[in-house]
């Protein structure tokens, strides 16, 4: 049986076309449908930079923002399906058919996963000029005050939007949301005092941490980070169900040969594996986490049904 299997694998990669099987033999293009500097942004770069000298082909990064990723998410859905158009996104992939009403494509059956590339947390922070150092303080401030307190997101539906709201539904608290294009303007804002918290993805909100521009009040994910060892996670602040997993993924047009997935998933691997790639993500508090295109697709599959919860019970409506 097993020497079946492998002759048909063998088959069927013989009876693939020739630039299938010798791809790539042009540049590659990662579209990233997000502002640049946002947390997928800068996983993807850093991926991207290594990749170009791993295939002998440049492998470019191109941001399409709008729409919470759906415009990009979109073009790449449309691409040819050859492997030279390709999708980084982020988590909030799995939350947008829960809240936009006419979608272009469908999230699992048009986009096939490459791999996962990393995971972060999302951190709670706030300016100084609040005065909160916890959650909590944010939370009581919120309570005092119904419908006053805001939220600063990088776009409905965005993960950093879903742990805001996984968030308040945890703390019962009443806030109003403020929807921005990106995380720089979402933290900039926040920063400045204009919104009151962002759940920040950790890339991002590092160096503003350092520099003392913005207080962490907490982590977002349900487990603490290696870069932020002692800030303790929103659950652990009593905030049950409250954290959310943020991660950055790989993603191809439906169709693009298995062949090709199998290189790319390879490449990924490889690169996300090189000490360049891993001290550069780890240094922005991001872990390197490749994967089998299954085991993102599954991921993937079963979030889209979790966050069609989520988005049902914070009352997101349908855009």
């Amino acid at each position: 049986m097993s020497r079946l299997i492998a002759l048909a694998l063998a088959l069927a990669v013989a009876a693939l076309p020739a630039w299938a099987q010798n791809y790539p033999e042009k540049p590659v293009h990662i579209i990233v449908p997000f502002t640049p500097g946002s947390a997928t942004d800068v996983t993807a770069r850093a991926l991207a930079a290594v990749m170009t000298r791993n295939i002998g082909q440049t492998v470019i990064v191109e941001n399409k923002p709008g729409a919470g990723g759906t415009i990009g998410a979109a073009q790449v859905a449309r691409a040819a399906p050859d492997g030279y158009t390709l999708l980084a996104n982020s988590s909030a992939h799995t939350v947008n058919s829960a809240i936009y009403a006419n979608m272009p494509y469908d999230t699992v059956k048009d986009l096939p996963g490459v791999s996962l590339l990393a995971v972060q947390p999302n951190i709670m922070v706030a300016s100084p000029s609040k005065g909160w150092k916890t959650a909590a303080d944010y939370a009581a401030a919120a309570k005092a005050q119904p419908g006053k307190l805001t939220y600063a997101t990088a776009g409905t539906g965005s993960g950093t939007h879903m742990n805001a709201e996984k968030f308040k539904l945890a703390a019962g608290i009443d806030t109003v949301h403020v929807p921005y294009k990106g995380t720089p303007e979402a933290l900039g804002d926040t920063m400045n005092g204009r919104t009151d918290i962002y759940f920040c993805p950790v890339i991002a909100a590092l160096p503003m941490i350092r520099d003392n521009r913005v207080v962490a009040l907490a982590n977002g994910s349900p487990r603490r980070s290696s870069v932020l060892p002692d800030l303790p996670t929103t659950e652990e602040q009593g905030f049950k169900d409250s954290g959310y997993n943020f991660w950055v993924g790989l993603f191809a047009p439906a169709g693009t040969p298995p062949a090709v997935i199998a290189r790319l998933n390879a490449e990924v691997k490889k690169a996300l594996d090189s000490p360049e790639v891993k001290e550069r993500l780890a240094a922005l508090g991001s872990d390197a986490s490749p994967t089998t295109p299954a085991d993102l697709d599954k991921i993937v599959a079963s979030e889209v049904k979790e966050n069609a919860e989520l988005a049902k019970k914070a009352g997101i409506k349908l855009q």
